[in-house]
């Protein structure tokens, strides 16, 4: 099989789908790796190591679509990449698709067979492809409304930890997975008054004995929520429901019991996102004011952190893409279980059911006759 990594168009992303190791290991099975030039420059890694590897470096994006029968990206395509995917041909990356019609309808027209990193489930129900990303996430969440506080970016002025004498920031997290735990792991560091919300009592249970003691939990409901909203000075949106649209938490109503010069962190932006007022910003240009509330809404939070985003995210997706090169579309679809909730289109269909009832869509099975 023919792999090939384009490099990413979206706005400030600087991962790459494929380490040099990877591209080694597809070599060693016998396949093709063909990579635009300067697709892993943003993580540090150069064309040489690509040819080092065995794979062949080429010069646009268009001759790698058009020679690969299996494309590895991190981010949705894009829509200037729409035309170059060509029907029967596998795309393998994030594309959240219950948060654009336009993608999702660029890829059934396109007839591609798309698996979706975000929605593959392994033996334990668990995300192992989404996990990195949203353990960067979470973590970057914390690091960025620290940030976002200070007064010259028109936050409150606070410090997250305070100091002898001065209280520290309260922070409410909406949602108590793996976004959620990994941004009050960081919160308690730094020695704030950390809330997480959730609607799952066996996980609340779990994160009350694994969290230090400056980190409660709380059954998430309306009343809940408005009552935190008063308090906090940092909101992350960290709600998930695996391929559906994030469910809206935060109305635009709600934003009136904020304190003004608040930093709301919607993780959940690239899935539509979990606040009213969220729509997605850019690294380059990363927040709006609403009601005197500071919203950061990007939708590729670890694209800013290549390197690490990138080795971590390859050593979780290289084994299911050796998969798909070794054995083929059908039959490591007929194999694997896991790489059968990977399957969001095939061929025209929508083949995932929440992505289908987002858009009302008619949802088709996935059929292994």
């Amino acid at each position: 099989m023919i792999v090939g990594i384009p490099k990413e168009v979206k706005r400030d992303e600087y991962r790459v789908a494929l380490l040099p190791v990877g591209a080694e290991e597809f070599v060693r099975a016998g396949h093709q790796v063909i990579i635009e030039t300067d697709s892993g420059i943003g993580s540090g890694l150069t064309d040489e190591q690509y040819i080092e590897a065995g794979a062949t470096v080429v010069d646009t994006a268009e001759e790698v679509f058009a020679k690969a029968d299996m494309i590895l990206k991190v981010k949705e395509p894009q829509v200037e990449e729409f035309a170059l995917i060509r029907k029967g041909q596998i795309v393998f990356t994030y594309f959240h698709f219950a948060a654009s019609l336009e993608l999702t309808q660029g890829m059934i027209d396109s007839g591609a067979i798309c698996l979706a990193y975000e929605t593959l489930r392994d033996a334990r129900g668990a995300l192992p492809l989404l996990t990195p990303m949203s353990e960067v996430a979470g973590r970057m969440s914390i690091q960025e409304g620290a940030k976002y506080l200070e007064k010259p970016q028109m936050g409150q002025g606070i410090l997250l930890g305070g100091v002898p004498g001065v209280a520290p920031a309260h922070i409410t997290i909406l949602g108590g997975g793996i976004v959620g735990a990994n941004a009050a792991k960081i919160a308690a560091g730094f020695n704030a008054d950390v809330n997480i919300l959730d609607i799952n009592m066996d996980r609340l249970r779990y994160l009350d004995d694994v969290m230090p003691p400056n980190v409660n939990v709380l059954f998430s409901d309306r009343h809940v929520i408005r009552h935190q909203l008063q308090l906090a000075d940092l909101v992350v949106g960290a709600v998930l429901i695996p391929g559906a649209k994030a469910p809206m938490l935060v109305s635009r109503e709600d934003l009136k019991l904020m304190k003004p010069g608040s930093v709301i962190i919607d993780v959940a932006v690239d899935q539509g996102g979990c606040i009213e007022t969220s729509r997605p910003t850019s690294h380059s240009d990363p927040t709006y004011l609403i009601d005197d509330v500071l919203h950061y809404c990007v939708a590729n939070m670890p694209g800013a952190v290549g390197r690490t985003s990138t080795f971590a995210l390859c050593n979780v997706t290289l084994p299911w893409a050796l998969r798909v090169a070794n054995q083929g579309i059908e039959k490591s679809l007929k194999e694997s279980v896991e790489l059968q909730t990977a399957l969001n289109i095939h061929s025209g269909q929508v083949t995932n059911k929440p992505v289908a009832e987002t858009f009302d869509i008619a949802y088709k099975p996935l059929s292994l006759n």
